[in-house]
């Protein structure tokens, strides 16, 4: 039988996640308390059950002490049942900034403060995230991409790190994207705002795209950028890392870091074996 636990912070698409396993033939279960999960296992395994695929979504709620989750599912590994743990998470702005747009409370913090309870919530998650076969930081995961991963690794079994790199193409202008991990700037090449057919175009058009791909030294960038980042992502995933923000930075964010962005994005697309996200911050600016 084919087991995965679905957890992680509240608001970072637990729920989400379990809809999706759904989709791909999982029986669900959300909060199951957590002394039936012994019984509940015999029982979708028991004779003449047709059930193979199983998922149960478990958060903070499940029990005062979430050390007795931990707990439970060891004496249900020692008792044959193998498992897979999915960790959602997000970053803290990312999940104040929802609870805000939802206007609920957190679950632990019901009449204080968001921000105590994320802080809470991480602590005693920590165990458990750190045990978690795949991690998933969807602060810049949109839901199609997360089904894509979701997909790949559970129905066509393919080989996944548990690393989301994010390639976000921004104006220096508006500032410096907080979460960066890596900042790269293109400033030094040819600017196409500077040739009026181009100038109220982005990166995502050909012809910019043409012009700024056509310098030698755009050509030499784009491959010792590639290089360096393949090079890095290895030694990242070894040391446990869940979320790599490269930043790619021109004056506006609209035209050369915009190419450049595309451009790696398709370079690290091909390596596959970890999630890969591209954002275009201030491409919609003018």
């Amino acid at each position: 039988m084919e087991i995965v636990i679905v957890t992680g912070m509240s608001g970072a698409g637990k729920n989400t996640a379990e809809k999706m396993m759904e989709d791909q033939g999982y029986y669900c279960v959300d909060n199951l308390p957590v002394r039936l999960f012994d019984k509940f296992m015999d029982l979708m395994s028991a004779p003449g059950s047709d059930i193979s695929k199983v998922c149960l979504g478990v958060d903070v709620r499940a029990e005062k002490s979430f050390d007795s989750v931990l707990d439970v599912l060891h004496a249900l590994k020692e008792k044959g049942y193998n498992y897979k743990i999915v960790f959602m998470d997000a970053s803290d702005e990312v999940l104040i900034k929802r609870y805000k747009e939802t206007r609920r409370a957190h679950p632990l913090a019901p009449n204080g403060r968001v921000e105590d309870g994320i802080a809470k919530e991480r602590k005693i998650l920590k165990g458990i995230k750190e045990q978690a076969d795949y991690v998933f930081d969807t602060s810049n995961l949109l839901a199609r991409e997360l089904k894509q991963q979701l997909v790949e690794i559970f129905e066509k079994n393919k080989d996944y790190k548990s690393l989301i790199v994010t390639v976000i193409s921004f104006g220096f202008k508006y500032g410096i994207p907080s979460d960066a991990d890596l900042v790269f700037d293109v400033r030094f090449l040819p600017n196409p705002y500077y040739i009026e057919s181009m100038r109220h175009l982005t990166g995502n058009d050909r012809e910019v795209r043409d012009y700024v791909l056509s310098f030698p030294q755009t050509v030499e960038f784009m491959k010792k950028l590639d290089d360096m980042i393949s090079y890095l992502i290895p030694y990242y995933i070894k040391e446990g890392k869940n979320q790599l923000v490269i930043g790619i930075g021109c004056t506006g964010g609209q035209h050369r870091s915009v190419t450049i962005a595309n451009e790696l994005y398709s370079a690290l697309k091909g390596h596959g074996g970890y999630g890969i996200n591209l954002v275009h911050r201030d491409c919609p600016k003018q």
